[in-house]
């Protein structure tokens, strides 16, 4: 029975931190970090290096860089941009990390499926802030992003805690993904589209005006 359950806590940290990067990289670190740091985790030997002060020092300065610039309209969608190229990778790195000392075809096939499930709720985030951007007010953005800062902390903690029922909440989470992603992916389309009709109105409006005060 211990080995049981020592096998599912080992994957409740593994596809809970994938899933957390994917959400924000630098809440996952800090958050492992200090929890590792103060003796609250006990943290896998490929993971420990991030109880290092200069670790947690880099970590949470991103963290604030990040807090800030996730409550800007259109400058979350910019760093999430950018972000593509660095959660996912590390979601993979820090699933593989997490299983300690295993074979190398275990390490391989948590870093895919850790990679596949930062891919994909770092998609859900991006293309819902989208959305939610389009929206003139910025207080939907606000709290989408501190629930999303909350959701990852808290996921952090409760994939270690509570192994068991946090891996019934993220087979839901991922379900959810799986239906919201392609919908998501419509009604961006569709707000491109709409961008892209308004600009191009723009355009053909300015050529209308200076062709009535052309000579």
């Amino acid at each position: 029975m211990d080995e049981v359950n020592q096998i599912i806590r080992t994957i409740s940290l593994s596809m809970g931190v994938a899933w957390a990067s994917g959400i924000n990289l630098y809440a996952t670190l800090l958050t492992l970090g200090v929890l590792g740091a103060t003796g609250n985790m006990t943290l896998p030997p490929d993971l420990r290096i991030l109880t290092n002060p200069l670790v947690i020092g880099a970590a949470g300065l991103m963290f604030v860089v990040e807090f800030i610039a996730d409550k800007m309209p259109g400058v979350d969608t910019g760093w999430d941009s950018i972000h593509t190229f660095i959660r996912i990778p590390a979601g993979a790195m820090l699933a593989a990390g997490s299983l300690g000392e295993v074979n190398s075809a275990m390490t391989v096939a948590a870093a895919i499926l850790g990679g596949t499930l930062a891919a994909g709720s770092h998609a859900t985030k991006a293309g819902s802030r989208v959305l939610i951007n389009a929206s003139p007010e910025p207080f939907s953005n606000w709290f989408a992003s501190l629930g999303e800062d909350v959701a990852v902390i808290v996921g952090v903690w409760a994939a270690l805690a509570h192994p068991y029922i946090f891996l019934v909440v993220l087979l839901v989470i991922i379900a959810l993904m799986i239906w919201v992603l392609p919908k998501l992916w419509t009604s961006i389309k569709k707000v491109f589209t709409v961008l892209g009709r308004l600009f191009t109105g723009n355009k053909a409006t300015r050529s209308s005006i200076d062709d009535q005060h052309a000579p």
